[in-house]
């Protein structure tokens, strides 16, 4: 796998796994929906299932902004398994002009959200390094 077809398949995933750190140092692993646009993934909390959108990764940025994400295929055929990860700094942003275009990519991507646009603060991760396997394929 190359670098634009690394980035071909983190893009086109339907979720990823998105890693953080808690205040004392515990890592928190979550899986969740995204845009990639550019060099910039982007989420927004939605209302459900969810009880509130102050969720845990928030305050996790808020502290330790050094995220990283995952996205993977498993196949029986050991042959065709491959990851895409990528690592940056993210940030919440609970309103304005980035908050608005995240929603806006996340409504292009999934239908589900075109009827409800997810409500609550965005997650914007500015991608530093992509890594993946194979790296040889």
């Amino acid at each position: 796998m190359d670098a634009a077809e690394a980035r071909r398949r983190f893009a086109q995933a339907r979720v990823a796994r998105l890693g953080t750190v808690r205040e004392d140092g515990a890592p928190h692993l979550v899986p969740f929906v995204f845009a990639l646009h550019g060099h910039t993934v982007y989420s927004v909390v939605d209302k459900k299932p969810k009880g509130t959108t102050e969720l845990q990764r928030l305050a996790n940025i808020a502290v330790h902004p050094r995220v990283t994400a995952l996205v993977d295929e498993y196949e029986e055929s050991w042959d065709r398994l491959w990851w895409v990860r990528v690592d940056g700094r993210a940030r919440v942003v609970r309103e304005g002009l980035d908050r608005d275009r995240a929603v806006e990519f996340l409504v292009a991507k999934y239908a589900q959200y075109r009827e409800e646009p997810p409500i609550g603060p965005a997650i914007i991760l500015d991608i530093d390094r992509w890594r993946w396997w194979p790296s040889d394929r």
